[in-house]
């Protein structure tokens, strides 16, 4: 008589990665669409990231949404099976252990990830592996949007009008009632084993408050806002000290929610006349990130080095003092460094704030935006390669699409233009709560400006702004 073991199908594998949701997941739908059971993973693959890798406030969000994917698996009677290492050992061994005949994965666009991935499809359909991937993250694929001329787009509106024009994504994917279970599970890491969370000291005690990892708390976060920020995000999205962002950037970063739930959500809302120019200002936002991985696909250099070559010979200065001042939130300039302290709490900046920082620390400090780009991928809860790297560049100006190097941000005129009132800056700089509302955004002109306690800028503006113009001269040759 034949056990039921030996006549039992092949599994097949699922392996999880910025995918960590069960709706709207074609890989894990295909994967049941089989009517097998089903292995769901997840690899730690640091030594294929590199300089990549996660980083530390990434890798605290990574750990919650892990525990987060294992419980809602376990509703289902699956398990998340956990493995470190490289993934192209991980997956073969993990084939090998259970039988699979099938590799299920949402596609991914980094640079190391893509040429992993080639290798790893060619080792595993040598071995009789049948892998299958798709399109979990984006509403196009980078290669699906093209210029006249065949050729990829390196200006942000002409893209987006051009992949609004074909635009209709389907509808998302339910959520599965359950998942076939396999006789015997393969073993599994201990999540806590892998130490993704900081303990000493703890620097991430200001996340959970304010954040909830996971596919709920994504599903939740998109609720919220469409029911309250939409209606004001176009006029209020650059307003600091109020709450009208989505706040969804680390669920969409880890695929805890699609774009295409997200814009079915937002399509829908549109269809009252109050929100319809609120959605499709958000939705262009969307569209931003869109372009941004259609860039870093075509131009996979993004994250190192300028898009621009001519930025090749521009004057960057080692300033550590002024670098490590940026950091801290310790510059004398009220603006970017309430926007700094908020990130080292919350793990986030608002985004009028971060183009401010960032343009503080490259045409003030004239410091590389390649240093800034780093310690924004180590410190941003949504840290993303192709927005950190596009957007980085963008600020600089030696990138696609880019800002013009002579469009410098005043610090202080935007502080009194985006945070009239100071309510911003007084939240994160306790040393301003006596400021009065006129100097609150150049304390310095503040009569009892040494009582406040306040650093003074470490650089002047005006000064700072005309040695940036003349380097940038001198390196156009103009």
């Amino acid at each position: 008589m034949t056990s039921r073991k030996e006549t039992a199908a092949p599994p097949a594998i699922v392996w999880f990665r910025q995918d960590l949701r069960l709706s709207d997941n074609p890989a894990l739908a295909a994967a049941i669409a089989a009517k097998v059971p089903i292995v769901p993973l997840y690899v730690l693959d640091d030594a294929a990231a590199g300089t990549w890798k996660a980083g530390g406030a990434s890798r605290w969000w990574l750990h919650k949404s892990l525990e987060a994917l294992a419980r809602d698996l376990a509703k289902r009677g699956s398990r998340l099976i956990l493995r470190r290492g490289r993934a192209e050992k991980v997956l073969p061994e993990l084939v090998a252990e259970t039988g699979a005949k099938t590799v299920f994965w949402n596609r991914l666009y980094e640079p190391w990830a893509t040429a992993r991935d080639a290798k790893l499809k060619e080792t595993l359909k040598a071995r009789d592996v049948t892998v299958t991937s798709f399109n979990g993250s984006l509403l196009k694929e980078p290669w699906e949007v093209k210029t006249g001329g065949d050729t990829p787009f390196k200006v942000f509106t002409p893209f987006w009008r051009a992949a609004r024009s074909t635009l209709e994504p389907a509808s998302a994917l339910p959520v599965p009632k359950s998942l076939i279970p396999c006789d015997t599970w393969p073993a599994s890491d201990a999540l806590a084993d892998w130490q993704l969370l900081p303990t000493r000291p703890d620097w991430a005690r200001g996340f959970a408050p304010l954040w909830t990892p996971g596919e709920a708390g994504a599903r939740a976060r998109l609720a919220a806002f469409v029911d309250d920020g939409l209606l004001r995000y176009a006029d209020g999205r650059d307003r600091p000290a109020e709450d009208n962002t989505s706040r969804l950037s680390p669920h969409l970063h880890w695929g805890e929610i699609s774009p295409r739930q997200v814009w079915h959500a937002i399509e829908v809302a549109k269809q009252s006349p109050r929100a319809e120019a609120n959605g499709d200002k958000f939705l262009s936002e969307i569209g931003w990130r869109e372009f941004s991985y259609h860039l870093l696909y075509h131009f996979p250099t993004l994250p190192e080095r300028n898009f621009r070559p001519a930025f090749d010979a521009f004057p960057w200065i080692d300033d550590k003092a002024g670098f490590r001042a940026w950091t801290k939130g310790e510059t004398g300039y009220p603006l970017v460094d309430a926007g700094m302290r908020e990130l080292w709490v919350t793990g986030t900046m608002h985004n009028r704030v971060r183009m401010a920082a960032a343009s503080f620390l490259i045409k003030h400090l004239m410091t590389d935006w390649r240093r800034g780009a780093d310690w924004f991928w180590d410190t941003l809860l949504d840290a993303d390669l192709a927005n950190n790297s596009a957007s980085w560049q963008w600020v600089a100006g030696s990138g696609a699409d880019a800002a013009p190097y002579f469009r410098i941000f005043n610090p202080v005129l935007q502080g009194e233009k985006f945070d009239p009132d100071g309510a911003y800056v007084r939240r994160w700089i306790p040393q301003l709560e006596a400021c009065d509302t006129r100097f609150v955004h150049r304390p310095w002109d503040a009569p009892n400006f040494r009582a406040l306690k306040y650093p003074a800028p470490i650089v002047a503006h005006d000064r700072a702004r005309k040695r940036a113009l003349d380097a940038f001269a001198a390196m156009s040759g103009k």
